[in-house]
């Protein structure tokens, strides 16, 4: 089961990117040339917080079994640091955590505004702060605090 859902979470992690990128492109191309919030605006926005929130509960579950985890959490009072245990336990959750706060507070006010310009810009502004923690977050290969492959 761990390793379904490790190669579950690796691919999500690609969707949640490309949605994030895309949901920000459209955002952009719509706040910059004044268009209306479409249905496949509204679609894309609605879209990218569901497969944000899959990822979640996909890393939720993983959390609770995988041994890293374990054995960081059976092992921190020991000197030696661990930084796959502290980065997985500690790091990855809560920003992974608080990015996906981010994009349901942005996806839901955008959802709320008014203006079709206004609903642009929140979801831009939201959107890119939660990418740029997302990818402070995620352990990139040349990542010095955890490392790991692109696909897994």
């Amino acid at each position: 089961m761990y390793q379904s859902l490790t190669l579950c979470h690796s691919f999500f992690r690609w969707l949640v990117l490309l949605s994030l990128l895309y949901a920000i492109f459209r955002a952009l191309k719509g706040y910059f040339n004044d268009s209306g919030f479409s249905r496949v605006d509204n679609l894309v926005r609605h879209w990218t917080s569901t497969i944000a929130h899959v990822q979640l509960t996909i890393g939720m579950i993983l959390y609770t079994q995988s041994p890293v985890i374990k054995y960081y959490w059976k092992n921190s009072y020991l000197d030696t640091p661990n930084a796959d245990g502290f980065f997985f336990s500690i790091l990855h959750m809560a920003l992974m955590l608080i990015a996906i706060i981010v994009i349901t507070i942005g996806s839901a006010m955008a959802k709320r505004k008014h203006s079709d310009t206004q609903k642009f810009k929140t979801m831009l502004v939201w959107f890119s702060i939660a990418l740029l923690i997302i990818l402070i977050a995620i352990p990139w290969p040349f990542s010095p605090l955890a490392s790991r492959p692109y696909f897994r």
